[in-house]
């Protein structure tokens, strides 16, 4: 399998996105890349790490964090991220990963790569730490407006994507909303939960946000607007609690003492919370695989990217995204 990453995308490029690529590469025999940027920084980055295994793609020009989305795509041609996801459209490459400019990743797929047939609106669908792994958010902010239908899709993307990645056999998917009960919330999720419930998912029913970090579901269903703001809170909250945490274990010398302690345990609590470990989000429901690396990865943070993406190549996540389209289609 061949899988393009961009390597200017990011506030450690391309040093720390080229030292992951190798990283993957020494973890997976079969891996082949196609590696987006400027030669020579890349061609630098390799040296000593000669292989058949690496296709470096030179690109003139960067999409910088701040540019219009759909200008900077259109008008940059010759950037690492048009370059990267036309290797995707032109079947070179099966999946295309990113740390760059979210707004332009978005558009760039839609406009460069397409939509897998049958799905109105791909969705932006990070994987946030739970109390039992991990739960997928979908979406987290590609759409601010939705129509059930949309929800309903959501659902089916995420359970394929929790099935085939996460090796989750029948991944839980319920509906975020203010309360439990059936009847609950605005039209969108009343009729958004009739589908759902009538679909082939395995459908729990609505969930509010304080059971999320409990893993009381595996894939929450929302619009792109409550998926931002839940999505922003949980990043938020976590900052705001380690750095809580850090102010009171320096406090005094009893408190360096019992930190001191507790370090191990603490250490393996800020790992689970880590986004690392998940290398990124995936935009689903593009034609090929497309990853959104969070903009300050470090070399495993795109090591575990790579592998993300190679785990939706292995499993064949698009086409079990394609069936389940089809089969709902059929049921209507």
């Amino acid at each position: 399998m061949r899988i393009a990453v961009d390597a200017m995308g990011g506030d450690y490029a391309p040093d720390e996105i080229v030292k992951g690529c190798i990283r993957a590469l020494k973890r997976k025999e079969n891996l082949q890349l196609v590696i987006v940027g400027r030669r020579e920084s890349i061609k630098h980055m390799l040296e000593g790490y000669d292989t058949p295994r690496v296709t470096i793609i030179n690109a003139g020009e960067t999409i910088g964090s701040d540019e219009p989305p759909v200008a900077a795509i259109r008008r940059k041609k010759d950037s690492s991220m048009v370059l990267g996801m036309e290797a995707v459209k032109e079947r070179k490459a099966d999946a295309f990963i990113s740390a760059g400019n979210t707004g332009a990743l978005l558009a760039g797929a839609l406009l460069k790569i397409g939509r897998i047939k049958g799905i109105d609106r791909p969705a932006l669908a990070p994987v946030i730490p739970t109390a039992k792994d991990g739960a997928m958010l979908i979406d987290a902010g590609a759409n601010a407006d939705c129509k059930p239908v949309n929800l309903l899709q959501f659902g089916m993307m995420g359970s394929a994507y929790m099935s085939g990645v996460m090796g989750i056999s029948k991944p839980r998917v319920a509906l975020v909303n203010i309360g439990t009960e059936e009847g609950k919330g605005n039209a969108l999720v009343k009729d958004a939960y009739d589908l759902m419930k009538g679909s082939g998912l395995n459908f729990v029913g609505n969930i509010e946000a304080r059971s999320i970090p409990e893993g009381a579901a595996d894939v929450l269903v929302c619009d792109g607007f409550v998926g931002n703001v839940v999505l922003k809170l949980t990043e938020g909250l976590a900052m705001s609690l380690f750095g809580q945490l850090k102010k009171e274990f320096a406090a005094g010398l009893a408190s360096k003492m019992a930190a001191a302690v507790l370090r191990p345990g603490l250490k393996r609590f800020k790992d689970r919370m880590d986004y690392k470990k998940y290398g990124g989000a995936p935009f689903l429901g593009v034609a090929g695989g497309c990853i959104k690396a969070h903009g300050s990865s470090d070399a495993l943070a795109i090591e575990n990217a790579i592998m993300q993406a190679v785990r939706f190549v292995e499993n064949r996540v698009e086409e079990k995204i394609t069936r389940a389209v089809k089969m709902e289609e059929n049921d209507d």
